[in-house]
């Protein structure tokens, strides 16, 4: 099991930038995959972006896609999650997840995580 602790949430405007970090103790393998959710009240857990643990691919929500940027550092063994240009629509609590092994086609579904962190929360303002 891998433990995962994220921060960096906060309150920022409409068009702000803000960088969450996760970091990750435990045992990590070339094949896990570390991804971020979030989740607003009322709403599923929706995926943000994927990030493979050996580098071979970064996979974003459609949502995000050109504004969010998922980086990591595998020497430090953390995650990061780089949002530019922030919406009213992207306040929610954003979770970090982490398995060993997920295919491509289904590294959206929350259910094929096992490990999470408690979630940091992001409030954009207008």
């Amino acid at each position: 099991q891998v433990k995962l602790v994220e921060s960096g949430g906060g309150l920022v405007q409409a068009g702000d930038s803000l960088r969450l970090s996760c970091a990750a103790s435990g045992r990590i393998f070339a094949s896990s995959v570390m991804a971020w959710f979030r989740q607003s009240p009322g709403k599923e857990r929706a995926f943000v972006a994927a990030i493979r643990w050996n580098g071979s691919g970064t996979y974003y929500g459609d949502s995000v896609k050109g504004r969010f940027t998922a980086s990591k550092d595998n020497a430090k063994n953390m995650v990061y999650l780089q949002m530019n240009s922030l919406k009213l629509e992207d306040t929610a609590t954003y979770y970090c997840a982490h398995d060993r092994a997920v295919h491509s086609a289904t590294l959206q579904h929350r259910r094929e995580y096992n490990d999470w962190g408690q979630g940091t929360q992001v409030t954009v303002s207008s």
